[in-house]
């Protein structure tokens, strides 16, 4: 399975490895990362593949959304393809 991540929030040290190393302790691999800083605000988009047939999208949703809290930016993940038909013109 894949997915896609975003991380919004303002900018501090710490927020690229604080995720990175949550997706790694998941066995979540990371196959694309666009990262940015507008002004003091940081933005981050990851494409993830997921190994293994027993994934409990919500569980990892929820150790993400407790991360998020913990860095101060918010953090969301879809399905890659409800993220594409979500965003498809």
């Amino acid at each position: 399975m894949r997915a896609v991540l975003t991380v919004i929030g303002k900018d501090k040290v710490g927020i690229i490895a604080g995720v990175s190393t949550k997706l790694a302790d998941l066995d979540i691999n990371i196959l694309d990362v666009s990262q940015t800083i507008m002004e003091e605000y940081f933005t981050m988009m990851m494409a993830l593949s997921f190994s293994g047939k027993d994934i409990n999208f919500e569980a990892i949703r929820e150790e993400l959304n407790l991360l998020g809290k913990e860095l101060g930016v918010k953090i969301s993940i879809q399905n890659e393809e409800i993220f594409n038909v979500m965003h498809k013109l």
